[in-house]
Order: C-alpha cells, then structure tokens, then sequence
C-alpha cells in the first residue's frame, strides 16, 4: 500500500482493521467508534449510507461489527475520498463498502443516490456552525469541524430522501445542537427513537449525544442510561472497555 508523504497507517485494534489518515489532517476520534456501536443493532443483510465518511471509520467498524450487506460512504472531499478508499482496500472489504466522492447537497437534485433504497444511514456530520467557534487553519479540519459544504438540515433531508419507509439514522452529535436536531427530524418526518448522552465523567456535563430516528414512525422517545467514558481514576469504563474491545 503507497503511502503519500503526509499520511500514516493506524491500527484499530480491532479485528486486524487498520486505516489511513493524514499527519495533520483531521483524525477519527471516540465519537466515531461510538456510533459505529451505536448503530450495530442494523439487521442482517441491510444495505446503508454513511454521509460525510471522511477516512471510512464508521463503514469501516460497521462491516466488522455487522452482517451488513453493503455500505457506501458519501465524501465531498476528493483526496479524503482517495484516501478512505485505500483504507478499503487495505482492509480487503472492496464487497462490503463503497466510496462515492460526492458533495451530499447535489443528493436532492440529482441521481447519484437511489431514493428509498436504503435500510440505514449512519453520519458523524460536522458539529460546528459555519463562522462559529474557533477557525482552523488547515482546511481538512475546518471542513471537518464546520457546516461548511453542507449544513445539518441538509444531513437530514437527505437521509428523508434516501431511506426506505421505516428505514433508521444514526447520528452522533453535540448536545448543543439536540434541539436543532429533533426540530429538523421532525420536519422530514423521522421520527426521533432513541437519545444515549455521552459524559467524559459521570461529574461532568454531556459531551456527546448518540440519536436514532426512524423514517414514517409513530412517536416514541426512549432516553437510554448514560455512556461515561472515564471513571474516578481516570481509566476507560468497563463499557468504553467492552466497546473498544480491549481487556483491562
């Protein structure tokens, strides 16, 4: 596998995975793996979209973690799509993920995507509106970090037009950003199902917010008992443990 000068290979720790990622580019971090946990519920044989896939870590888990039949990641990024590719490649699941270099927002008006085809969409869309909090100056991460080529609402009207009656998101987020979040899954007619908050300490507020929703559902909100990521000591919690896999 040729390497550009400016990347590297990781190791997942988990199941032989690895992946690409720039030096300084914007790398993967927990929110991904848990919202690959998040979404391992999908059934057997389902075929998805993962929109905004940047390295491919969530299709990447995904397959690993499932029976999924078929997962194709959306990337606008042209070299970041390149990349994620080669990640695909590395990891011999050519038959299980796609990567389409694709900006979300042509989705709407032209037919590059099925429409009601798939049974899920998973996302890890960008948390930052676009000119607020601090600018980044390398532009894979500010594209990253902020609804700089697609903002929330178009994630979500997306995901309307391509899943099937009944079909499931999933989607980590911030919790700054839940009330945006229900508003616009309402407005496209998902119907939120299921809210896990995410602390880095039980003492601390909610960093994270792992949501479900479901396309033409009744209304039915399940709020699941917290995710903590550390305890008192500053380690992994026996969960972040079992999610990640690793024995203490």
């Amino acid at each position: 596998m040729n390497l550009k000068k400016d990347e590297r290979i990781d190791d997942l720790e988990y199941s032989g995975l690895k992946i690409i990622q720039k030096e300084n580019g914007f790398c993967f971090g927990i929110d991904s793996i848990l919202i690959s946990d998040f979404a391992k519920e999908i059934k057997s044989g389902s075929v998805g979209l993962d929109l905004g896939t940047g390295t491919g870590i969530i299709s990447i888990l995904l397959a690993a973690k499932t029976n999924l039949n078929k997962i194709i990641g959306i990337e606008v990024q042209k070299d970041i799509a390149n990349m994620a590719k080669r990640s695909i490649r590395l990891n011999n699941l050519q038959d299980k993920i796609e990567i389409k270099n694709i900006d979300i927002r042509d989705i709407e008006q032209k037919s590059l995507i099925e429409r009601g085809k798939f049974d899920f969409v998973v996302t890890n869309p960008p948390y930052k509106k676009q000119d607020t909090g601090k600018t980044n100056k390398n532009e894979y991460k500010y594209l990253s970090r902020h609804e700089t080529t697609a903002n929330l609402e178009t994630f979500i009207k997306v995901t309307k037009i391509v899943l099937k009656d009944k079909g499931s998101i999933y989607m980590v987020h911030r919790p700054d950003r839940l009330v945006d979040i229900l508003e616009l899954m309402r407005k496209y007619k998902i119907e939120p199902k299921k809210i896990r908050f995410v602390y880095s300490t039980i003492e601390k507020n909610p960093v994270l917010v792992l949501i479900k929703g479901v396309k033409n559902a009744m209304p039915f909100l399940k709020i699941e008992k917290p995710l903590i990521i550390y305890n008192s000591k500053g380690e992994y919690t026996d969960e972040i443990y079992k999610i990640y896999c690793k024995n203490k």
